[in-house]
């Protein structure tokens, strides 16, 4: 399994802002597919999630989250909103690639940089497919990017086509032969195997 890497969250946030990017005009108010959570609020909690995993990783903290959160001002237009989206991610992807394969920081349990970077592509795509389908747009995660992140945080995910299989691991859809999940959770700490 290859570890995911700084470049790898720059890609992922590169297409969401290609996939939304064009679509600031349209209601951002509506629910982000089945979240409860509206279209803008779930870009936000990108932001703030890519910006939290950057601290946990240059602090190295090791036992919880820094005390600390982005808000997003209300109001910003989802232009910028995916502005923010982008730096924030510029921020991990930085923080990921200054880190020593070694070093660990706390994400529920020990967490390597390859392990925050999958989290962060992980957020990356699957709420911008949440997005995508709050706002009826014809978008899927690149299988190229999901296949990765299966690996690292669905070791136990099915067989199948990765951009399908992740989208079922993280209960966004039903596969033929298996019913849409209502609970999930991913692995990022490691484990003795790693």
């Amino acid at each position: 399994m290859r570890s995911m890497t700084g470049p790898d969250v720059e890609r992922a946030a590169a297409a969401a802002v290609a996939a939304l990017g064009p679509h600031g005009g349209l209601d951002w108010g509506v629910p982000a597919g089945s979240l409860e959570w509206s279209c803008w609020t779930t870009a936000a909690h990108m932001a703030h999630d890519l910006t939290a995993y950057a601290a946990q990783v240059a602090s190295r903290a090791r036992s919880n989250y820094l005390p600390l959160d982005l808000r997003v001002r209300p109001g910003t237009p989802p232009a910028e909103v995916l502005t923010v989206v982008s730096a924030s991610a510029r921020l991990l992807s930085t923080a990921i690639s200054a880190a020593d394969p070694e070093d660990r920081a706390w994400h529920w349990g020990p967490c390597d940089p390859g392990g925050f970077a999958a989290m962060g592509v992980a957020e990356l795509l699957l709420h911008t497919y949440d997005i995508a389908q709050g706002l009826d747009l014809p978008w899927l995660p690149p299988s190229d990017l999901a296949a990765p992140v299966l690996a690292r945080l669905f070791p136990d995910t099915p067989p199948g086509p990765p951009t399908e299989a992740l989208l079922w691991s993280a209960g966004r859809l039903a596969l033929p032969d298996r019913p849409r999940r209502t609970s999930w959770s991913w692995q990022a700490a490691l484990t003795g195997n790693h």
